[in-house]
């Protein structure tokens, strides 16, 4: 039996390279159809093709198995500023005593320059970047003089500028139709022309306190989309004229107003707070409707030269009427008719620092007050 398997093998074999007698080539053959048909599961496919690593690494990554590869370093960052590859659309260039501005890559929509030394913005500075979102130049010596009158004008995707705590002495402009928000406090701004605002439809917020301003005349006419207006710590004498239809919160303090046209928060039905501490305004100065706005949650009248509680309507939240002159407490002034039914939503009344006895509280005064939480006298 032994015998027989040898010769059975034998004879196989001699069959199988009998096949060959007429190749000299036999035996490489026989190799390469042996190697195609082995495969080792800790290597590559056979004659799989070979890919180089990305980014110029032809050996493994040093990075953990599965993770992205790390992104590539920018290489038009000017190299006064810092441009992370995680944020490719930012340029940071805050901080660096820079008395200039540098070129600004096309990919930028995001460009910080804020404090600096930086005195002039020049024409055609930002041609190259017109996709910016974002301006930030505050914090700098920038004078109204060295401004290029078109150098915002081509940035038709722009939505914020700042530059506050610059040395302006003008309303910068032309400025694109797409802002939303501009900071110009704490600068040297005299006037706002009737123009300056000019086709600016999408600003929700404008930023003019601590300034110089004496008036404001119909410059607000327009702003469709204003919610908030700063004008505090400024010069005004009037309000300004045509308040937007869309404002919520309207800053006046630390101006000279000396009084309020009737009527005048019933074009701004959204209106929420009102703030006109620190004027000059009288009882003769204000009509009796004047704060009558069903809308309006916040009044701040303190720092001024009020001898009564001007009348406001049932549902203002919080007064505040502190270091005035009034001398007598008025119910009428917050509920015309006093009932069950009938009183005021006030929660917060301040009248310290006025001319107002203690006891000068009159008796239907709990029952129209009745959700007061403070009462200052």
């Amino acid at each position: 039996m032994q015998w027989a398997s040898v010769l059975l093998l034998a004879g196989l074999c001699s069959l199988s390279w009998a096949q060959y007698d007429d190749d000299p080539h036999w035996w490489f053959h026989y190799l390469r159809s042996q190697q195609s048909t082995y495969y080792d599961p800790y290597e590559p496919y056979p004659y799989e093709p070979y890919e180089p690593y990305p980014y110029g690494v032809e050996e493994g990554p040093a990075y953990a198995y599965g993770s992205p590869p790390p992104p590539p370093e920018p290489r038009d960052c000017p190299q006064e500023c810092d441009c992370p590859p995680n944020f490719p659309t930012a340029m940071y260039c805050d901080n660096r005593n820079l008395k200039y501005l540098p070129f600004v890559p096309s990919r930028m929509k995001y460009v910080y320059f804020q404090n600096n030394q930086i005195s002039s913005i020049q024409e055609g500075v930002f041609d190259n970047a017109t996709g910016l979102l974002w301006i930030a130049l505050h914090g700098n010596q920038i004078t109204s003089d060295r401004v290029g009158r078109k150098v915002f004008s081509k940035l038709r995707h722009l939505e914020r500028l700042y530059l506050d705590h610059n040395n302006l002495t003008r309303m910068p402009g032309p400025l694109p139709r797409s802002l939303r928000e501009l900071h110009l406090d704490h600068n040297q701004i005299a006037r706002v022309p009737n123009n300056a605002l000019e086709g600016l439809e999408n600003l929700t917020a404008l930023y003019l306190q601590h300034n110089e301003i004496q008036e404001v005349g119909s410059a607000l006419r327009g702003l469709r989309s204003l919610i908030l207006l700063d004008l505090s710590y400024n010069h005004l004498r009037r309000v300004p004229d045509g308040l937007p239809s869309a404002l919520e919160q309207l800053y006046l303090e630390h101006n000279n107003v000396y009084s309020v046209p009737d009527s005048y928060f019933r074009g701004s039905p959204k209106l929420l707070y009102v703030r006109l501490s620190h004027n000059s305004l009288t009882n003769n100065g204000l009509a009796s409707n004047t704060f009558n706005s069903s809308s309006i949650l916040e009044l701040d009248l303190s720092y001024n030269q009020l001898q009564k509680i001007p009348p406001v309507n049932t549902n203002l939240e919080n007064l505040y009427l502190q270091g005035n002159r009034i001398n007598e407490f008025s119910i009428s002034s917050f509920c015309t008719v006093v009932d069950v039914i009938n009183f005021s939503k006030l929660q917060v009344l301040r009248l310290d620092g006025n001319e107002i006895q203690r006891n000068a509280m009159p008796e239907d005064a709990p029952l129209c007050l009745r959700q007061a939480s403070l009462i200052e006298i």
